[in-house]
């Protein structure tokens, strides 16, 4: 049996009051696992191409006020 399905049926095993637990701290935890890429990703420069083609059509006024 894999790990994702003993996860699976463990995360079935839970309360209410657990699984609500449980998804706080997965929500936290996948924040920062897609903090620490989106922060590799912008120092690599994997970023940089959508940057500069957002501050391109910025500087064309081809965007609008939020």
């Amino acid at each position: 049996m894999s790990s994702v399905n003993e996860a699976e049926k463990a995360v079935q095993q839970l309360s209410g009051a657990e699984l609500s637990e449980f998804r706080r701290w997965f929500y936290e935890f996948d924040a920062r696992l897609w903090d620490a890429q989106f922060e590799a990703d912008a120092k690599s420069g994997r970023l940089d191409a959508l940057a500069n083609e957002a501050l391109a059509e910025h500087r064309s006024s081809r965007t609008r006020p939020l």
